[in-house]
């Protein structure tokens, strides 16, 4: 318990030294900002990131994300990973760091960045942003696999676990209006909630699927406006998962019980053993 609750005061400053060095590398000026004590997890990260102390409007926006994204009911690949290793006997920093290794595929972490991309992709090809026909013909061309990666998908639409809506999105939207007015972003915002009614809609008329924008489709508009780098959007991720992680690591040590999976061949059928000299 103790060096997970070591690690959740340590990584914010972690991910934010680690940003200033490789920044540095590139050229810029290293800015190396030690934490205040008298600030909060959120205000410090900001305050270690950009050098200024941050507003409080632009602090209590940044934690309530940390904590939307801190864990979710249903479990995850990233924290089934730590329960597992967990369950071996391995150490916290072990366990810990198998749940950031899964973060480093595609399919699980790294969504806000591929919806920031995506609207950045939809900016530049839709002329007039508040025309739906125009946006709703876009996104055809994108689920069509015709426009932005040509994947076929409209990221940050639907969930897993939260398949009707996903509160955690709802919440930080809300939260996310008064900041975006503040900051002249409104139109930017109004693009997205079209985006996300419309991509809804399309992905319902196909596929028979009810799907809602998830925590991860405003996200990424939070953390711009917040001027967070892309860069940082998964790291972000996994420093505000730590609490979840940790949660789950020790109630599996309470558990005290190997996790071991079973297995389902996906071969069409079992193949009997030749010997080597015996192979064509």
């Amino acid at each position: 318990t103790e060096t997970c609750i070591r690690l959740l005061a340590k990584a914010p400053t972690i991910v934010a030294y680690n940003y200033n060095v490789s920044r540095y590398r590139q050229g810029s000026s290293l800015r190396i900002i030690p934490p205040d004590p008298e600030l909060s997890t959120a205000e410090n990260f900001l305050y270690m990131l950009r050098g200024t102390r941050p507003h409080r409007r632009e602090s209590m926006l940044f934690d309530l994300s940390l904590m939307l994204h801190a864990e979710h009911g249903g479990g995850n690949n990233s924290t089934f990973t730590v329960r597992t290793v967990s369950s071996s006997g391995a150490n916290t920093y072990m366990a810990i760091c198998s749940g950031i290794a899964s973060l480093s595929g595609h399919l699980h972490g790294g969504a806000n960045e591929a919806v920031m991309r995506m609207m950045r992709d939809i900016k530049k090809n839709v002329k007039d942003w508040e025309d739906e026909r125009q946006v709703r013909k876009y996104l055809t061309k994108i689920l069509d696999g015709r426009a932005h990666d040509r994947s076929g998908k409209i990221y940050g639409i639907g969930h897993a676990v939260y398949t009707m809506s996903d509160p955690r999105a709802e919440i930080l939207l809300e939260n996310a209006e008064e900041l975006a007015t503040e900051k002249e972003l409104m139109d930017e915002l109004s693009l997205m909630k079209l985006v996300a009614r419309i991509g809804s809609e399309l992905i319902r008329e196909r596929k028979g699927q009810v799907v809602a924008p998830n925590v991860d489709f405003y996200s990424g508009f939070v953390y711009k406006m917040l001027r967070i780098p892309i860069d940082l959007f998964t790291p972000i991720f996994a420093m505000a998962r730590i609490a979840g992680w940790s949660a789950h690591r020790i109630e599996q040590i309470i558990q005290a019980k190997l996790i071991r999976p079973a297995y389902v061949s996906s071969l069409p059928r079992e193949h009997e053993y030749v010997p080597l000299d015996e192979r064509g």
